[in-house]
Order: structure tokens, then C-alpha cells, then sequence
């Protein structure tokens, strides 16, 4: 077994499927055939900081060790050990360690659909579910969250879905709620969301805030704070975390790093490495194996 920068497997390490990192850290980032809809992350980060950003889907982490600070719109939390983070799809937020030693965490990224699926289930939910806080003190959840991993990674689908639904009923009917309509009701959050689907659509050549300013009529700094106000991060952020996103499926879909950087508007392949590990917390190379070996394995069983 490969051990990485001084951690062994009773430090919580993943040890031989660990991604090498700065001293001190390591980290795997990975999804579960048996899991559809969710991925998974388990790592030690010390000095690693995530910028802003936002998810598709929801997070839940459990921390396991060390402190996480978390940075949202209307401040900074902090999750030690036995602490439960969660956040709802498309909330902008950063992320770093609340401590010199860093933090560990086992994280959850659930689809949309699956939690959906979960609260019409077993709530009385009705509408986009979310939930109302971002931390709670859950050590018992937070345990059953880093089981959901272990089931994972030994390949018990059904301890792992069992547990995962547990989990994520039990969130909800303590910190449940809804999500409010995205509908743009204002002047400046329309223009925000036109200006959003114009860099969607034009990632790899995007126009300057000057120029998406004069499409809509109206000024940059008038753009920019639409757009910050709609989305928690100006249109340049928003564009580096969009291209990290299409760069997750393209690599998922077998393309290669370097060819990935170019189709999202990166400039080359180092560009891509640096901007993905900051944003998902694995270099590009390793989320792409890890994608690769499921590939192979269902191929293999498939036989």
C-alpha cells in the first residue's frame, strides 16, 4: 500500500487511491458505479483553499479532524470534528482550513434528482429542496457519512445507498426547506442571466465586460454588480468555475487534459491543472483515471 507524505491508513488516509499532494495532504475525488448521482470526496487539506464557486448539485461533508472555514455570501462559518456542512446547489462559497493543521473531511455530492427523489419520498417538501443551514453539530451523521465512503470504496452498493438515503431524510427533516423560484424579477437580473447564457455559450472565446455590457445596453460596473448579485461572483469567476465544470464532463467522457483545455477556453494544459485542482480539490490526470478505471472495471464485469 502507498502511503502519501507521511499519512498512514489509521490517519484516515485512503492510502494507495490517495492523489500525492503538498506535504501532509492528499485527497480522492471519485464516483461509484453503484451510486448513480453521486460523487465522492475524502481528503486532508492544510494548505489548499478553494476559491469561489458553485455546484450543480448539493454538498455534505462530514468533518472529521482539524477545522474548515467556509465562506458564503453573508459570512464565514466553521465546522470542526463531529461538524455536518451542507450546502444547496448553485450557492457561491469558498472553502480553506480554520486551523494550522488543516481539516479532513468525507463529502457527498448528491444530484439534484437524488435528493429530490429522497424528500418527496420521505418529507413533506414540496418544490426545490434545500437546506436552511449550512452547519450542524452531528457527530452521529457525520459518522454515518464517512460509512457511506467505506461502503463505497469496498464495493457494498447496498450499506452505501441504504445509508446515503438515511442520511440525506434525516438532513431534511431537521434543516429542510425549499429554494425560492429563479426567476429573474428585476431588470438587473435578467440582464444577468442573458449575460450568463452568452458566456455559456461562448466559453472558449468570451467577450470583455466592455462588450457583453454594450449587447445588453447598459454600462460594465452596472453588469458587474447584476451579475454578482444574481450569482455570488462576477462574470469572470463565474466564467473560471463554468469552464471547470464542462472540463469535469469532458474528462469524464474519456477526452484528454490537454485537448480539454483548449475546447473550455483554457489556454493550455498547465492553465487547466491549476484553475481544476483549486476548484475540485484533484488535478485533472487523477479525476480523469479514477473515471477511467470505473470505465474499465463495468466493462470487465460487463464480459
Amino acid at each position: 500500500m502507498v502511503m502519501v507524505s507521511g499519512e498512514s491508513a489509521a490517519d484516515g488516509g485512503p492510502g494507495a487511491a490517495a492523489v500525492p499532494r503538498a506535504r501532509g495532504e492528499w485527497a480522492r475525488h471519485w464516483r461509484y458505479d453503484g451510486m448513480p448521482g453521486l460523487d465522492l470526496l475524502r481528503a486532508r487539506y492544510v494548505r489548499h483553499s478553494f476559491p469561489r464557486h458553485a455546484h450543480d448539485g448539493y454538498v455534505v461533508c462530514a468533518v472529521t479532524s482539524g477545522i474548515e472555514e467556509v465562506g458564503l455570501r453573508q459570512g464565514t462559518v466553521r465546522a470542526g470534528r463531529g461538524g455536518v456542512i451542507m450546502i444547496n446547489p448553485e450557492v457561491a462559497h469558498t472553502a480553506r482550513a480554520g486551523a494550522p493543521e488543516g481539516w479532513t473531511y468525507a463529502t457527498l455530492y448528491p444530484s439534484y434528482e437524488l435528493v429530490a427523489g429522497i424528500a418527496e419520498e420521505t418529507t413533506v417538501l414540496r418544490g426545490t429542496p434545500a437546506f436552511d443551514r449550512t452547519t450542524a453539530e452531528e457527530p452521529q451523521l457525520g459518522r454515518m457519512i464517512t460509512e457511506i465512503h467505506r461502503a463505497a470504496e469496498t464495493g457494498n452498493a447496498l450499506a452505501a445507498d441504504s445509508l446515503l438515503r438515511t442520511v440525506v431524510a434525516l438532513l431534511l427533516r431537521r434543516y429542510g426547506g425549499t429554494l425560492p423560484a429563479r426567476t429573474p424579477r428585476t431588470a438587473g437580473a435578467r440582464t444577468a442571466a442573458r449575460a450568463r447564457a452568452v458566456l455559456e455559450e461562448r466559453m472558449a472565446d468570451p467577450p470583455s465586460l466592455e462588450r457583453l455590457a454594450q449587447e445588453f445596453g447598459t454600462s460594465p460596473f452596472a453588469l458587474l454588480r447584476a451579475f454578482k448579485s444574481a450569482y455570488g461572483m462576477p462574470p469572470h469567476t463565474w466564467l473560471t468555475d463554468a469552464r471547470v465544470r464542462r472540463a469535469r464532463r469532458l474528462l469524464e467522457a474519456g477526452r484528454t487534459p490537454a485537448d480539454t483545455a483548449i475546447a473550455v477556453g483554457f489556454t493550455d494544459q498547465p492553465h487547466l491543472n491549476r484553475h481544476f485542482t483549486r476548484i475540485v480539490g484533484v488535478p485533472p490526470g487523477a479525476y480523469r483515471r479514477e473515471r477511467s478505471a470505473r470505465r474499465r472495471a463495468v466493462r470487465a464485469e460487463e464480459l
